[in-house]
């Protein structure tokens, strides 16, 4: 090992890689907001300003040293359209000499941010970039960027025809998925509830303080500071969730086992070893190994599980090597599959 690489062994049986290394070296995020909620009256450009500065303000760096800006955000239309990228560092103290680019990867996007910079500094290309994403599902609800009232797709007819489909759908690929396994509506109800439990235990230990930045929100008596989480349902009961209405007559998904329409920003300073002696920076951690995948995008949502194989077989690693995990809760059936699939510990 280098002062400034690893090596890594192909697992294709070439010879080994020599790899410079990647390190996160400040992070945070805005605490997430209910639709209409808290932070309904934050335009997503400035949660994402915020973000900006926290970071700066958290690893001590000068501004001008951030070479690029990567933001990955879903709905880029309304607010977030004319590259709200390019925004976000506007709304910041950041100097205007600081450039940025919006991503769009769906609900991969801000991972995708963290893959481009992970790689523009593990390249030598740059050496100090920020990954971040923003959005504000109240301000720019999902389906804003197609044309309402009209009968336009995003996909033609081609690829629709070659799926058999009239379009594709999370919520469809969520009840197939349950289908698939054979999971009910209580064992979703279950996982959904103790889901809730582990969030409420953690915001109330203060797990999650160190890594939100407070915003200020105008209350009618007042200035006050958004630092908690609003999605968690802090006395929910089986017999709470359990009485959540269906999202489709027949299926298993209620709102209590599907993600949140949620408001909300974050964001991580990505260096490499250069920068992190050059600017007296700490790394948080060290990026390992990425990775990602598609297929069939009628059900999508299994994605995770080959795309969670293929980043441990690109590592070296099992799942047991790993102390903590996560895998996206968009829907109560996808991270079930996975524990079932990849073997690992809950």
């Amino acid at each position: 090992m280098s002062a400034n690489c690893y090596t890594r062994v192909d697992p294709n049986g070439a010879s080994p890689l020599t790899i410079p290394q990647a390190y996160i070296a400040a992070a945070t995020r805005t605490a997430g907001g209910r639709r209409g909620g808290r932070l309904a009256g934050w335009h997503p450009a400035d949660l994402g300003g915020v973000i900006l500065d926290a970071l700066v303000a958290r690893s001590g760096i000068d501004p001008a040293a951030i070479e690029d800006v990567i933001l990955g955000c879903v709905t880029q239309a309304g607010e977030q359209s004319l590259h709200i990228g390019r925004s976000v560092v506007l709304a910041s103290s950041l100097p205007v000499s600081v450039p940025a680019v919006t991503i769009d990867r769906q609900c991969g996007s801000s991972q995708q941010a963290l893959h481009f910079a992970a790689q523009a500094v593990m390249a030598g290309s740059q050496d100090v970039v920020i990954a971040c994403g923003t959005e504000s599902m109240t301000r720019v609800p999902m389906g804003l960027s197609r044309i309402p009232g009209s009968d336009y797709k995003p996909w033609s007819a081609k690829i629709l025809d070659r799926f058999g489909v009239s379009g594709f759908s999370q919520f469809q690929g969520a009840e197939m998925i349950a289908n698939k396994y054979g999971f009910t509506r209580g064992t979703l109800d279950a996982f959904g509830l103790e889901s809730h439990k582990r969030a409420a235990r953690a915001t109330r230990a203060g797990a999650f303080n160190e890594e939100i930045t407070p915003l200020e929100i105008v209350a009618a008596d007042g200035v006050e500071l958004h630092s908690t989480d609003e999605g968690i349902r802090y006395d929910a009961t089986a017999e709470s969730i359990g009485a959540v209405k269906l999202l489709v007559e027949g299926g298993t998904l209620t709102a209590a086992t599907s993600s949140q329409i949620c408001d909300g920003a974050s964001g991580l300073l990505v260096v490499n070893e250069r920068a992190l002696k050059e600017h007296g920076l700490t790394p948080l951690a060290r990026v390992h190994a990425m990775t990602v995948t598609a297929g069939d995008p009628v059900v999508m949502l299994e994605e995770p599980i080959p795309a969670t194989q293929r980043a441990l077989h690109r590592a070296g690693m099992k799942i047991s090597d790993i102390d903590l995990y996560e895998v996206n809760e968009a829907f109560a059936p996808v991270p079930l599959a996975w524990l079932q699939v990849i073997g690992a510990d809950p």
